[in-house]
């Protein structure tokens, strides 16, 4: 069982290797830091092992078990970042939803939204501490545990792609029902993505209070939505975040945490983005390195974005890969990633790999400056 200072959102441990915060800064570094979205996952025997038989959800409420995967990876690879283990759909859940998730089929919400009258069936006002608190505790613990090694990443779904979920009642290949209600019922789906917000910004200040070190807004259905629908049903909403995050951090007298926004699929709303108020724009792997940093204009860090399934080629060939990626970026304001997720088939040696080959490029990359 967790000992009550475990809880305890203070006293951590100070911070040995803060690259990865730098680098949101925009600062001079050694090196260039480097991190995995998904990197606790089940191409780690470890996590497939902690896992097995249990439920997904249950997993995820409890402190101890998220405090474990997240650190797996850290055991591992030279990682200069952790991201807390949990799932972006806590949030519905948290709003008196229903999620399973199903073993070779992903989420699945028994009964999603049909229509605007489902709306009724949400809870109007979501307290956060009581309903999201194994979250917070996961956070608390881990920033104990991990000793000061790397900073810790907090997270949330955006409110577009969580809506998505909360309507498609899964995954989905064209989000038509979905982006039915953007065209069909416009006004309850503003009325649905400012609920969301409202809960989000409530969980992400709650994450950063638990010890988050900074916060990643994951806005995963860009790539449904054409650059009208975008701009007036993601953007605002994500824009939104990022201030009433910043204030209210502020209000409370916390240190100030960067804050990542990554749009997969979005590159139409790169500019957009570079201006929504987030430190760091993350890059999926069909955007070049090159027009990414002249499209941003120095606004931003950037992150990413090399494509996952680089992981499957040979270490010299992932090394080749890596290099050409740095070289695109460039060393400053820069924090090296994949383009997603990375996939249970990937051998763990090849994500060693490329956490040393984007280590040692670096080093050279900055010290022939």
């Amino acid at each position: 069982s967790v000992k009550p200072d475990h809880l305890n959102p203070k006293d951590f441990p100070e911070l040995k290797n803060d690259t990865f915060l730098r680098a949101a800064r925009g600062e001079e570094l050694e090196h260039i830091p480097v991190w995995c979205m998904r990197q606790a996952g089940r191409y780690l025997p470890e996590f497939r092992e902690s896992r097995a038989g249990k439920d997904f959800f249950e997993t995820c409420r409890s402190p101890e078990a998220c405090c474990e995967l997240t650190l797996q990876p850290l055991r591992r690879f030279s990682f200069d970042a952790a991201i807390i283990f949990s799932d972006i759909l806590v949030v519905p859940q948290a709003m008196g939803m229903e999620v399973q998730m199903s073993p070779g089929k992903g989420p699945t919400f028994p009964e999603p939204l049909k229509e605007p009258e489902d709306l009724q069936r949400l809870k109007t006002k979501v307290d956060v501490w009581s309903e999201l608190d194994y979250v917070f505790k996961a956070i608390t613990l881990t920033r104990h545990r991990i000793e000061g090694k790397v900073p810790l990443i907090g997270f949330t779904g955006a409110p577009w792609t969580l809506m998505s979920y909360m309507i498609e009642g899964g995954g989905s290949t064209t989000h038509s029902k979905a982006k039915r209600w953007l065209y069909r019922y416009p006004e309850a789906s503003h009325k649905l993505l400012s609920q969301l917000t409202d809960v989000i910004v409530e969980y992400l200040l709650g994450q950063v209070q638990a010890g988050a070190q900074a916060l990643q807004v994951f806005e995963s259905h860009t790539g449904c939505l054409g650059p009208v629908e975008f701009k007036e049903f993601s953007l605002p909403y994500l824009r939104d975040i990022a201030r009433r995050v910043k204030d209210q951090i502020k209000e409370s007298g916390l240190d100030n945490v960067p804050m990542i926004v990554f749009a997969k699929d979005g590159h139409y709303g790169l500019e957009d983005l570079s201006e929504s108020g987030y430190e760091v724009v993350g890059l999926d792997w069909t955007i070049d390195p090159r027009s990414a940093r002249i499209r941003t204009g120095g606004k931003v860090s950037l992150q990413g974005n090399m494509d996952p399934c680089a992981l499957y080629a040979t270490k010299e060939r992932i090394s080749e890969i890596v290099k050409r990626m740095l070289e695109g970026f460039g060393t400053k304001g820069y924090i090296a990633n994949l383009g997603h997720g990375l996939y249970p088939d990937m051998d763990p040696e090849n994500v060693g790999a490329f956490v040393e080959a984007v280590h040692t490029h670096s080093r050279q990359l900055i010290n022939r400056k």
